[in-house]
């Protein structure tokens, strides 16, 4: 296990990019002292630690014909386009039996990236037993709008990407001074403001909760920043990133399995051709 810290970003359905970089990941044997998982970035996560190689890439695409895992119907049914029980307690339980024994086998520190919808700040949730810590990977990835709030101990939580969409800070405040960094949005890429429409609906949807407003209309400002953050970790070698190459063609809410297959294999391929560079990195000495 390397001494370093593994952070990925979220994206929605774009997340099939990490899926496909920490399957080549399993292949190698490469495993990380520390791993923050933000919304579907949490998700790939938790196959990524339980050594499930292919369960996050089938999972994403084998229900998605299904309207009881992500559609209009279980939106205003449920509240969540992502259905809860399908997606959080059917598939994990029943359909693709989630291995526990395997995740309670890493040595390392797994955190799932939330934003108190309260105070309006992060929370790095750390994950020890999925039977009963699978509702932080959850909150982690209900986004706003399409999912319900999720409560846990007391307090309320939306997705991890409203407050630290790429939590290298916190990697690094941890005291990893080697970090890997999975991205799901293309090189160049920089955020635009959230549309004024959207704002609207957040602003009656949270009333209660002005912070979700202001995290949203801040949210370009704070990601951009810390997209030149990152670029100064790479300069100093306390990050190594793996991002696309190009722009993709994948919807946050994807429904085409060719276009989903075609990303990851996208992933798969640019962890591959990194590879001996990546441990070049991992093994250097500082």
């Amino acid at each position: 296990m390397y001494q370093a810290g593994l952070v990925l970003e979220g994206g929605g359905m774009k997340g099939i990019y990490t899926a496909g970089v920490l399957d080549f990941f399993l292949e190698k044997g490469l495993e990380f002292s520390s791993v923050y998982g933000v919304s579907a970035g949490a998700c790939h996560m938790c196959s990524y630690l339980s050594k499930q190689k292919g369960r996050a890439l089938d999972i994403s695409i084998d229900y998605l014909d299904s309207k009881k895992y992500c559609s209009v119907e279980s939106l205003l049914m449920t509240g969540d386009l992502f259905n809860v029980n399908t997606c959080y307690h059917l598939i994990p339980d029943y359909l693709y039996p989630y291995d526990h024994d395997a995740f309670e086998q890493y040595q390392g520190k797994a955190y799932s990236v939330v934003t108190n919808i309260a105070t309006g700040k992060p929370e790095y949730l750390r994950l020890r037993d999925l039977r009963k810590d699978i509702v932080k990977v959850q909150a982690s990835a209900s986004l706003p709008l399409v999912s319900r709030n999720v409560k846990i101990d007391g307090s309320y939580y939306l997705d991890g990407g409203i407050s630290d969409s790429i939590p290298l800070r916190k990697s690094i405040m941890d005291g990893n001074r080697k970090n890997i960094v999975v991205m799901t949005k293309e090189t160049g890429y920089i955020r635009e403001a959230t549309a004024g429409v959207q704002l609207a609906l957040i602003k009656a949807r949270y009333l209660k909760y002005p912070e979700v407003y202001k995290l949203m209309a801040e949210r370009h400002i704070h990601y951009n920043d810390t997209l030149k953050y990152i670029e100064r970790q790479q300069e100093n070698g306390q990050a190594f990133v793996i991002r696309p190459r190009e722009k993709s063609n994948v919807g946050r809410i994807e429904k085409d399995k060719e276009k989903l297959l075609a990303l990851y294999k996208d992933g798969y391929r640019d962890a591959a051709d990194c590879y001996e560079e990546l441990l070049a990195y991992l093994e250097e000495r500082e």
